[in-house]
């Protein structure tokens, strides 16, 4: 896809994200909302993958250890073909493949169950280990979030990456500054994070995860370093695109209900004061 068709498309993904969480009446809305650029950008520009062929030896893995935030991964698989859009219609329903938090089994283009904050950022460090090992050059990038740090596995699984020199990993840090219970820097201070991840030998970037050309680059720039796992770190908005729900940690796990939907959708539609149409 076209660079300067991605920002459309990460609209897309958050007027869909709003109708899953309304017609669910359950799920997290301001992390979604902010991480919509980097999925479409990841998905329609970055990943090497093939819908048609989910579980290709070569594919580079996409390893969402936030798992919290699934209903932007939901519906960037559904627009990218691995599964009918309208299958977004069923997300938290009883039986539903597309459940609170995602699991591996349940749905093609999904790499790992995640749900305990932490675990998916070891799991893909024991993905790129293993690539590594067979000789494979699949890229492995996990989502992250900053609230996740206060996990102690989180920096114990930062200190293994750099201990083996996994090149061939970039961990992207939703770097949003809220979490479920406040602001991250009330809760526990995370910053400097980037010195933070220097101190334990990665590589850091840091970047606006708005801007696709930004993520696109700082993903090329990934591929690059040699003998470093490398952290890009992500300024986002949370809620971004819906004016009530931005910068609010309130919204961090809570869905709209149908009269906020109807606001957020009509705000989502203009897109830089163009009117977009439903697709």
């Amino acid at each position: 896809m076209k660079i300067d068709e991605l920002p459309a498309l990460a609209n897309t993904i958050r007027r869909d994200v709003i109708e899953m969480l309304v017609r669910a009446k359950s799920g997290h809305a301001a992390g979604p909302l902010g991480m919509a650029d980097i999925f479409a950008t990841l998905y329609f520009n970055v990943l090497r993958h093939d819908p048609k062929k989910p579980n290709w030896k070569y594919r580079d893995r996409l390893v969402l250890s936030n798992g919290h935030i699934c209903p932007v991964l939901y519906a960037t698989l559904a627009r990218a073909g691995y599964f009918p859009l309208s299958e977004l219609k069923t997300y938290r329903q009883l039986g539903s493949p597309l459940q609170g938090h995602p699991n591996r089994l349940d749905l093609p283009g999904v790499e790992n169950s995640s749900g305990p904050l932490g675990q998916g950022y070891s799991q893909a460090i024991g993905m790129a280990l293993a690539l590594q090992l067979d000789g494979n050059n699949a890229q492995v990038y996990c989502i992250t979030s900053d609230g996740e740090h206060n996990e102690g596995q989180t920096w114990e699984a930062a200190m293994a990456a750099a201990k083996y020199r996994l090149h061939n990993l970039a961990v992207i840090i939703d770097r949003n500054n809220i979490q479920i219970d406040g602001h991250t820097e009330e809760v526990m201070p995370l910053d400097d994070l980037k010195a933070k991840y220097e101190a334990f030998n990665w590589h850091v970037i840091e970047i606006d995860g708005h801007n696709v050309t930004e993520i696109i680059d700082a993903c090329e720039m990934a591929k690059a370093v040699y003998e470093k796992p490398v952290a890009i770190i992500a300024r986002t908005i949370p809620g971004k695109g819906v004016d009530f729900m931005q910068w609010k940690y309130e919204w961090h796990g809570k869905a709209p209900n149908e009269e906020e939907a109807k606001k957020a959708l009509k705000q989502l539609r203009t897109l830089n004061g163009r009117v977009e149409q439903d697709s």
